[in-house]
């Protein structure tokens, strides 16, 4: 069976988007996932469809019905389904490498892309949404985001990416990250691929990626930089 993605958002049309291109669009053709996409205003009980109202308690802006989220939820994910349900939310916890690994070999994801001021609290606790952020700061809806996170999870897929170890070095699996790359020509405006690459030497070059992706860590993310020492000293 597929990876089977179900997105519920207010524009439809910005789907699939980037995803219909590239590996997530080669991957899909092939059949190994696919993507549903609902219009949450279809679900709204009025014709009018209207989606959302007047906070509680007063403040700016409007805030997106628990009940007409349910109601598309519910249309999208029956009792039973396994995948996880995200909220695409600036409160969640930030998505990272280890959360898009633990998502791509899950059954796939219900994604729910938030708006105006955000959702009803009351349907995060009742259809268990786990909110997720890709980011500090905040953009006008939840649609870019999940666009990130699909398109992180689809190219972990088996058969998705062409080279069996191309994930293996890739930045944050190591807690590192990436090595540079290079290739042609040798020499570009007086700067040159480094020696050691072109050596031969496949123990002397994977010494060189791991120092290369080390100093990267080290001068650009002092914090993973903390985290992976922490680990390696515990």
């Amino acid at each position: 069976m597929s990876w089977r993605a179900s997105v519920l958002t207010l524009y439809p049309e910005m789907f699939p988007g980037p995803l219909g291109h590239s590996l997530a669009g080669k991957a899909q053709e092939r059949g190994l996932w696919s993507l549903e996409i609902r219009d949450i205003r279809a679900s709204a009980p009025d014709r009018h469809r209207t989606v959302d109202d007047s906070p509680a308690g007063g403040g700016p802006g409007m805030v997106m019905r628990a009940d007409v989220l349910a109601r598309a939820i519910d249309s999208a994910a029956a009792p039973g389904d396994p995948r996880p349900r995200l909220l695409m939310s600036p409160r969640g916890p930030r998505l990272d490498q280890a959360m898009v690994r633990r998502l791509a070999v899950g059954p796939g994801v219900v994604i729910v892309c938030g708006h105006f001021e955000g959702v009803d609290e009351r349907i995060v606790a009742a259809r268990q949404l786990e909110e997720v952020s890709v980011g500090d700061y905040v953009l006008s809806g939840g649609e870019i985001a999940a666009l990130v996170v699909l398109d992180s999870a689809v190219r972990l897929l088996p058969g998705v990416m062409g080279t069996a170890h191309s994930a293996h070095e890739e930045s944050f699996e190591h807690g590192l990250l990436e090595h540079p790359h290079y290739t042609r020509p040798r020499l570009f405006e007086g700067r040159e691929i480094p020696e050691v690459l072109l050596s031969g030497d496949h123990q002397a070059i994977a010494r060189w990626k791991r120092m290369e992706a080390e100093r990267a860590t080290r001068e650009r993310r002092p914090d993973l930089w903390k985290a992976q020492r922490s680990k390696d000293e515990g």
